[in-house]
């Protein structure tokens, strides 16, 4: 253990521990206060059972009281005191007899009725109610003495000391404790996929993508979460393959013309006199030529992202299409724009991809190029249409790789990179777009389509 570190880490950095902790406190203060009521609910409702029962049993005695009549109490499970004013017990039953006065003071005339509580260390608690006998019986009876009749009744033991607060609390902190473990359990539970999960993409690395994380049943946030991670390995897997393998091409690509101009060099050094030097140097400059394109090439692709990343313009694509056909020269192009065409993207981009196509549509083309560009279904979609030989059904998806280069490309343009369309397509892609060839009566038809800007 580090020196001053604490043996327990606070606040915990456990989900499971924070959630039970948090929990624990919040159920701990909730059956608190739930206790609280029932404390005060259940000594509430025996004081209003033990006031209306012995109010009752007083008031049913001074109704019996009559002049010269008998005194004695009815029958009662309490405690029952017929007082004078000098404080002296008249008349009682047998619990009555035992006791002295329950209250040493009768209750005012102005407030009959008294609900009181005695308390004494040796004969416990009584609570009782204390009514003072009416001026008309008192005037028939004792000549006018105020009398009093005490009713009460012992108070039960959970009562009388703390036995109720102390089985509240208990039953609380035994409540609390039990939805705390149980919240352990659950959230132990919950939590046990999300262990799995990141046991499973610990051991996940650059070298082995194959790897997927288990995925829980059901479609809660993580089984979800889950299904997303798996989702991002299978695009993920699939970007470094792809990555490995334009990294293979483009290692062929600059090797092959690497090796041959060390080649020419190595024969210009060791043979001077049988090699001409202008020619091998002329050579040497095509490759470096070559060798220039491509690396302009892979540097405009890297820097797709980064471009698309920056805040996007409106771009009147329509406009676009009509400004670059213009300015194009050899093969006659003809454009046609119409309808609200802006879209949002990077201008120069967009251009980039226009003016490709267009001299790709040339180089191909017999006769001329047609481009249309219109909004269709929420998109805008330019169509770049040529009648040169057009492209067969299973290399229309190749000429989007890098470097791939049909033959008829290869004869056409000898010192194009390949990566002209691979560029197009990422950036068509990057501002949410698609390109692709589709079918054509005749020659090849290049199909761009992007959102329509809503702005």
């Amino acid at each position: 253990m580090a020196a001053g570190r604490p043996p327990f880490p606070w606040p915990p950095r456990s989900i499971r521990s924070r959630s039970t902790l948090l929990s624990a406190f919040m159920l701990l203060i909730l059956l608190t206060l739930i206790g609280m009521g029932a404390d005060y609910a259940i000594r509430t409702k025996i004081q209003d059972h033990f006031a209306i029962e012995t109010q009752k049993t007083a008031t049913d005695w001074i109704a019996r009281m009559r002049p010269g009549a008998s005194l004695d109490p009815p029958p009662s499970m309490g405690v029952l005191q017929l007082v004078d004013s000098q404080g002296r017990v008249v008349a009682a039953n047998a619990k009555g007899a035992a006791l002295p006065p329950l209250s040493p003071a009768l209750p005012p005339p102005s407030d009959r009725f008294q609900f009181l509580t005695r308390c004494t260390p040796r004969d416990g608690c009584v609570m009782f109610t204390a009514v003072r006998v009416p001026p008309l019986a008192t005037r028939l009876i004792w000549d006018g003495e105020p009398h009093a009749v005490y009713a009460g009744r012992s108070l039960p033991s959970v009562l009388a000391g703390h036995d109720l607060d102390v089985s509240i609390g208990a039953a609380v902190l035994l409540l609390t404790g039990l939805c705390t473990w149980a919240n352990w359990v659950v959230v132990g539970r919950t939590l046990r996929p999300v262990t799995a999960i990141r046991t499973k993409m610990s051991q996940i690395s650059v070298s082995d993508l194959s790897l997927r994380v288990p995925q829980p049943p059901g479609d809660d946030e993580i089984a979800q979460l889950a299904r997303t991670a798996n989702e991002t390995l299978d695009r993920l897997d699939k970007a470094v393959g792809h990555q490995r393998h334009f990294v293979s091409v483009v290692s062929h690509e600059i090797k092959s013309p690497l090796a041959g101009l060390r080649a020419q060099l190595e024969e210009a050094m060791l043979y001077p006199d049988d090699v001409d030097a202008r020619e091998t140097v002329r050579s040497a400059l095509d490759v470096t030529d070559r060798m220039q394109a491509i690396i302009d090439d892979l540097l405009a692709m890297a820097r797709i992202g980064a471009a698309t990343a920056t805040a996007p313009e409106p771009v009147d694509l329509g406009a676009l299409v009509l400004e670059e056909a213009a300015g194009t020269r050899g093969v006659p192009v003809e454009a046609h724009a119409s309808g609200d065409l802006k879209v949002l993207g990077n201008r120069v981009q967009l251009i980039g991809v226009l003016t490709n196509l267009l001299v790709n549509a040339q180089r191909h083309a017999h006769t001329g190029v047609r481009v249309i560009a219109e909004p269709v279904d929420g998109q805008a979609v330019v169509t770049v249409l040529d009648d040169g030989d057009g492209i067969a059904p299973e290399d229309r998806e190749r000429v989007f790789e890098p470097f791939v280069r049909l033959c008829d490309g290869h004869r056409r343009d000898p010192k194009g990179t390949g990566l002209g369309l691979a560029i197009s397509r990422a950036i068509v892609t990057a501002h949410q777009g698609s390109l692709r060839v589709e079918d054509s009566p005749k020659g090849a038809r290049f199909v761009v389509r992007l959102p329509l800007s809503t702005v």
